[in-house]
């Protein structure tokens, strides 16, 4: 308000000090056109004028001033003097209002007449006069007279500080009423701020409840609408949270429950060398369980920066191939490369390549020995855009439909095993998931033909031509199609 109050300020005072200004130089414009006019009426009566007494031209000075002065209807504020001699002056036979006028000033009168300038301005106590002159010499060995127009401005510039006063004093009652409809405006205006305010203080991390009524579709009520979404998501946010801690509590106190079990039992019985062996086995295993499932919750908190991925342009044929022989090394499976897309596309390489792995291992875990894998990539929509779409898909008894979401959540693991082999603690998707979302992908799950399961992984591509230059100055070129296990290892 204070800011805004002394911004209007200088725009009022800059306002009325233009206007007073323009005024001012619109009564000297004004006064200097009339001295030009009246002298210049004078000259050509000098010329041009005929004595009425005797028919002629003037020879003489008093009677050319005289008829003249006669003849002229001034302005209020003109004083026009004819001046024959010193002391002897000739004017117009009324009133100025001025409290002193120049025919009665003689020290002025006489600093006029006796100026070199035809024209100027003379300060006096009495008032300021703009003035003009015009010389007469008849030539006839007369005494020389001259013309003297004179303007009183003491009027023009009074009227001018009247309307500057006026205006003056329009501004400051327009900067009271602005600030006082300002602060009961700002104060509805600041009033659901300060409701926000009060409501943020109220919130705690065990009461996220708080919502702040939304009244109208103004600037103020989007503001109320956006702060009741923000914490409608840090009240998700919240309660996964807890969840999280609460499902990671639970998977990590199985294996320390068990690792303390075996080491209290070998502690107090006397187990041979195979049966202690056997322990440590057991021990070591659960100890790698944890340490995969602590690995794998780091990677998911990671997964909340924003360098998470750091895409880089990648050829696309030349990744599924890698997916693929490293994939097929995860488990005895009959394992096939699918449909193989080609062109340069921009994702992070190695974060797709562990959710792919990912994927392959969860189908390994799915199915049994001799079961068919397929993986392979292809590209959706159009040459520019579209999507990247890689998968996996198994042979195995498929993921019931009651699961389809629940699998990709942090420990959990679905209703129905499906033949699962392995003791994972359900997070292997949920990196998956994360890794998609990372790229503004997501990630997909359908059925098999035949049986079995699908699991894609759609991406937002940036294509590059081949042969152009990629973002790295790298030249693309195009790799051979790889249809058969052999080309892909030749191109891996």
């Amino acid at each position: 308000m204070l800011w805004l109050l002394l911004l209007m300020t200088v725009a009022l005072v800059a306002v009325a000090a233009t206007t007073r200004s323009i005024l001012v130089r619109d009564v000297e414009q004004r006064t200097d056109r009339l001295l030009n006019q009246e002298t210049e009426e004078f000259a050509s009566f000098v010329d041009n004028g005929v004595d009425p007494e005797t028919g002629k031209s003037f020879t003489r000075s008093r009677p050319l001033l005289r008829e003249f002065l006669e003849r002229q209807y001034a302005d209020p504020d003109e004083e026009l003097i004819g001046v024959v001699e010193p002391g002897s002056v000739i004017r117009q036979p009324r009133d100025i209002p001025s409290p002193l006028p120049l025919h009665r000033d003689d020290a002025s009168l006489a600093r006029i007449t006796g100026s070199s300038a035809t024209t100027g301005v003379l300060d006096r106590p009495a008032g300021e006069i703009r003035w003009s002159k015009v010389a007469i010499d008849p030539g006839d060995g007369t005494p020389e007279g001259t013309f003297v127009v004179a303007f009183h401005t003491d009027r023009e510039r009074e009227a001018v500080n009247d309307v500057f006063q006026v205006l003056l004093a329009i501004s400051g009652v327009a900067l009271v009423l602005s600030t006082g409809i300002g602060w009961v405006v700002a104060g509805r205006i600041l009033a659901p701020v300060r409701l926000v305010r009060q409501t943020a203080a109220q919130l705690t991390e065990q009461d996220l409840t708080q919502r702040i009524p939304v009244h109208g579709r103004d600037d103020v009520a989007a503001l109320a609408t956006t702060f009741n979404a923000m914490l409608d998501r840090l009240e998700r946010a919240f309660s996964a949270q807890r969840q999280f801690v609460d499902d990671a509590g639970h998977e990590l106190r199985t294996p320390i429950t068990i690792v303390r079990g075996h080491l209290e039992l070998m502690e107090t019985s006397a187990e041979t060398a195979a049966e202690r062996e056997e322990t440590v086995r057991l021990v070591t295993d659960e100890l790698d369980r944890m340490s995969r499932i602590v690995e794998d919750l780091l990677l998911l908190a990671k997964a909340e920066r924003p360098d998470f991925v750091t895409p880089e342009p990648v050829q696309l044929a030349e990744l599924t191939a890698d997916v693929f022989v490293k994939a097929r090394t995860l488990g005895r499976r009959e394992w096939e490369l699918g449909e193989v897309a080609e062109g340069t596309v921009l994702l992070d390489p190695q974060r797709v390549t562990q959710a792919m792995v990912q994927l392959a291992q969860n189908a390994v875990q799915h199915t049994a020995p001799g079961a068919t894998v397929r993986i392979g990539s292809r590209l959706s929509g159009g040459i520019t855009g579209g999507l990247v779409v890689l998968y996996v898909a198994d042979t195995g008894p498929g993921v019931p439909a009651q699961d389809s979401r629940l699998i990709f959540e942090r420990f959990r693991r679905g209703t129905t095993r499906r033949g699962s082999r392995g003791g994972g603690a359900g997070l292997g998707l949920s990196i998956v998931k994360a890794i998609a979302e990372g790229h503004q992908g997501h990630v997909g799950l359908t059925e098999t033909p035949g049986g079995g399961a699908t699991f894609n992984l759609l991406l937002p591509r940036t294509h590059v031509p081949f042969g152009e230059h990629t973002p790295d100055g790298k030249t693309t070129l195009p790799l051979p199609r790889a249809g058969t296990e052999t080309e892909v290892g030749d191109v891996g």
